[in-house]
């Protein structure tokens, strides 16, 4: 019998669109493939949608995307945009789908193929086997909380505020997805937090201290302050596994883990909430600057596929599949601009997923 899957699909802006259409090639060989079809919705989110629509997200799109069995999302932004006003900006969209949705665990690999381990900015032994991920609260913090904005005084200066806040329950919640996740991994969890200073660090550390003690004591749990932790992840890191931390730490130390891999256009991440609601996108914004060029490295998107296919549409043997094949086609030296070397042939976006897919066929 064959199984039907829902998807929504969220190109985005500029290369969002050019990186989503490859991950429609990796779908439509699976359905050729398994007893699968993908029911497939479409909408606009981020720039595109304020042009067409006048908002970032309409309501429609959060309906059929709730509605999925798991979201794409390509990427939003892009210098045209950068003077409509703030709640209508591209961004508010991927916060506005987010907090909607409850996707308040994301989850950041940063992992260096050993094709790719020279393309670190730090030195290959530094990186060689690095695997770490990263375990973001992605709907509350400073990002999400209240009171916030921007005043006029009395003196002429301007002050604006933003406030950091955090509840126990959504501490608890998102520490638990990282026990579990350092659980299926190599057992060792590090909670990040600034709690010497801050009084949400401070109930961060203790909450998550708590869970280890009461249901969690088998996996080795570590607290590291974010600036150590910043330090750390160019010093040696490979001493992590599974970092957990907040909305805006998660935000500044997952793109800095980004950068030991080598390439922004290789990472995928997965945003996961309750009741099965999941959106997956790749790490690397919209890239204006290569947008219609056929340049931008379509990887990152069909690897956030991969984990979707694992994490979400019960399709685990694709989702080794494909990642096997990234590492063969990297291995045998193809690669996108952003990953080439000086003497490297480099291959255009549809060009590399052709490759792909013809490694995918030699697997089955």
């Amino acid at each position: 019998m064959i199984r039907t899957i829902q998807l929504t699909i969220l190109p985005g802006d500029h290369i969002g669109h050019e990186v989503m259409d490859q991950a429609l090639r990796v779908l439509d060989f699976i359905e050729k493939h398994d007893d699968v079809t993908f029911e497939i919705t479409r909408h606009d989110i981020g720039g595109t949608s304020y042009d067409k629509h006048g908002t970032p997200l309409t309501d429609q799109a959060i309906e059929d995307a709730a509605k999925s069995d798991a979201c794409l999302l390509g990427a939003v932004g892009g210098p045209e945009w950068d003077n409509v006003p703030y709640d209508l900006r591209p961004e508010a969209g991927l916060l506005k789908i987010r907090k909607e949705l409850g996707l308040y665990a994301n989850l950041r690999p940063a992992q260096v193929f050993p094709a790719l381990a020279e393309a670190s900015s730090l030195k290959t032994e530094l990186v060689t086997g690095l695997d770490i991920l990263i375990v973001r609260e992605l709907t509350g913090g400073i990002y999400f909380g209240e009171p916030r904005g921007r005043e006029e005084l009395s003196d002429g200066q301007s002050r604006a505020f933003d406030t950091q806040v955090y509840t126990t329950s959504e501490i608890e919640r998102i520490a638990r997805i990282a026990f579990e996740t350092a659980r299926k991994r190599n057992g060792r969890l590090t909670s990040v937090d600034k709690a010497n200073v801050m009084a949400s660090g401070k109930l961060w550390r203790e909450v998550v201290t708590n869970l280890h003690q009461r249901e969690f004591s088998d996996i080795t749990l570590d607290h590291m302050f974010v600036d150590n932790c910043a330090m750390q992840l160019v010093r040696t890191p490979k001493q992590f596994d599974v970092i957990v931390t907040d909305n805006l730490f998660g935000d500044i130390l997952s793109d800095e883990a980004s950068m030991l891999t080598g390439s922004l256009g290789m990472l995928p991440s997965a945003s996961l909430g309750d009741h099965g609601r999941a959106l997956y996108e790749p790490v690397h914004g919209s890239a204006p600057d290569i947008s219609g060029q056929g340049k931008a490295n379509p990887l990152a998107m069909i690897l956030s596929l991969a984990m979707a296919c694992r994490l979400s549409l019960g399709l685990e043997d694709w989702a080794d599949r494909i990642e096997t094949a990234v590492a063969t086609i990297l291995k045998d030296g193809h690669r996108t601009a952003d990953i080439s070397k000086a003497d490297d042939a480099v291959l255009s976006t549809p060009k590399i997923t052709d490759i792909l897919l013809e490694t995918l066929k030699g697997e089955l």
